[in-house]
């Protein structure tokens, strides 16, 4: 057993994969076996991570998933620990497994109780093995809808740590998303922790996964799972750029930042959207940056004193094809006019903001945007959308993108012939014809203002420091997700997280 290491790529299997593994694993042991270690396991996990606990106790479902926390109840039980088990499954429906585990456990003497007992504290751990990757019980029917009910609500409410064995119960294990009705209003009140058994799955570390899974730990009950091929990746830190002495500013490529509406008719400007990529892009070790302001921008803001090193440029001399070109940041309409050059020319293009709202809208745009690999190489475009731009570009609405992230990333991927990296929590870094990445690392601190522009500008200094190749943006997407993610999670507790102040410390995470 061990704790997930953000820093690591560990593959994840979806349920169906998961489902074959665990058939083979089934056949090639005595019956019984796989429950047994698995509750082994999750008592192990139980005692590491409460070892004081007043009391234990187990919900379980009628299937497998409620053996897996009758044998840990047996387990706890035998070690001397105060642990009390709730079942809603029937002896004559339950499976084989699940039902040997429960004779085993009242044999034993481990106490069962109808309900929820009444004094949960944080001095107390929850076990939560009611469905685990099943979106309902597997086997002798649904359990009555209420009495589920009231375990879910209580284990989503209580203040005690939680501990759920193969997936917090009512997540669908493969998106990250609620099954309909099982969400919960608000986030867990009390610390989180996730035993995946056999394999690790995808939901735990997108979309609203990461706050019901909290901590996760693997177990792989002694099974190999090398003839299944991982559905997707999580991904790791990537690999540092090696800079030799005998390097020069052009060593390390030029990014080139297009964006950044000045104030017009709308009385609105944009130019620090354009400014904070062109920071990030500094700080992310680009050799030169270079910014063209679009429609007035360069008239409200000549120089930025902060950022002498950043050279402004009119777009119309702007020599793309030299350059990574990340544009779209803070462009507003403007960025329309310029697109289809910047479509057209740049060899690396890091496309976000209202680039993309552009590309959405406009069909011809759209199909440049999609032919560009045929005249510049294998995926020479990175899009970065939040799910709002996705669904546009999808054209669908954002619960669509969000009740299945990854899927959403790799229709992108596909549609538009680009790496995807689609923001949010655990963003989905997809591209055509390969298992997609999720990124472990970030929080919500960087939900403020001008952090997207920040990592699509950053995004570009990563990529343009790596020489060419089919995976170089793909990776370079991977590396600045994960060090863009790891600095908010760095950042000091009690200070506000600033795009600026963002910018300007991730050049000591990467590379």
């Amino acid at each position: 057993m061990h704790r997930i290491d953000p820093d690591r790529l560990h593959p994840l299997f979806d349920t169906a994969a998961t489902r074959r593994i665990e058939r083979a694993a089934l056949e090639a042991c005595p019956p019984g076996t796989l429950m047994e270690r698995a509750g082994l396991a999750v008592a192990r996990l139980a005692l590491a991570v409460a070892p004081h606990a007043r009391r234990v106790w187990v919900a379980c479902g009628p299937g497998n998933n409620g053996g897996d926390g009758l044998e840990a109840a047996l387990q706890l039980h035998r070690r001397g620990v105060a642990v009390q088990a709730t079942w809603l499954g029937r002896p004559d429906a339950a499976p084989a497994d699940a039902r040997q585990a429960r004779e085993r456990a009242r044999s034993a003497g481990v106490p069962f109780a109808p309900g929820v007992p009444d004094d949960l504290g944080p001095d107390d751990l929850c076990i939560d093995a009611l469905l685990g990757i099943g979106t309902a019980p597997r086997s002798g029917g649904p359990a009555p809808a209420p009495a589920l009910h009231a375990l879910l609500q209580a284990l989503q409410t209580t203040r005690a740590p939680v501990l759920c064995v193969d997936g917090p119960s009512g997540l669908l294990a493969d998106t990250g998303s609620y099954l309909p009705g099982l969400a919960p209003d608000r986030p867990p009140a009390s610390a989180r922790h996730t035993l995946g058994l056999l394999t690790l799955k995808p939901g735990w570390f997108t979309g609203q996964g990461r706050d019901a899974a909290g901590t996760v730990w693997l177990d792989g009950l002694d099974v190999d799972t090398a003839a299944e091929a991982p559905s997707l990746w999580l991904g790791g830190a990537g690999r540092p750029e090696r800079r030799p002495h005998a390097s020069h500013k052009g060593s390390f490529g030029d990014v080139a930042v297009v964006g950044g509406e000045g104030i017009g008719a709308r009385g609105m400007g944009m130019t620090g959207a354009a400014l904070l990529a062109a920071s990030a892009a500094l700080h992310g070790g680009a050799g030169r940056v270079v910014v063209a302001l679009l429609d007035g921008g360069m008239d409200a803001l000549t120089i930025d004193p902060q950022q002498p090193e950043c050279m402004l440029r009119r777009f119309d001399v702007l020599a793309l094809e030299h350059a990574t070109v990340v544009c779209g940041c803070g462009g507003g309409e403007a960025v329309r006019a310029v697109l289809p050059r910047v479509l057209a020319e740049a060899p690396r293009l890091v496309l976000d903001a209202d680039g993309l709202n552009a590309v959405a809208g406009d069909a011809a745009l759209a199909a440049l945007l999609q032919d560009r690999e045929r005249h510049h190489g294998v995926w020479p475009t990175v899009i970065t959308p939040h799910p709002l731009e996705a669904a546009r570009l999808l054209g669908t609405d954002t619960a669509t993108v969000q009740s299945d992230r990854a899927r959403a990333a790799r229709s992108l991927a596909e549609r538009y012939r680009c790496v995807v990296v689609l923001k949010g929590s655990g963003s989905v870094i997809a591209a055509p014809d390969r298992a997609a990445r999720i990124n472990p690392t970030g929080n919500g601190r960087l939900a403020t203002g001008g952090t997207g522009d920040v990592l699509a500008g950053f995004l570009g200094a990563v990529w343009a420091a790596r020489p060419d190749g089919e995976d170089a943006a793909f990776e370079a997407a991977s590396a600045a997700c994960h060090a863009h993610g790891q600095a908010a999670d760095c950042w000091p507790a009690g200070t506000a997280l600033t795009a600026s102040e963002l910018a300007r410390r991730l050049a000591s995470l990467h590379g």
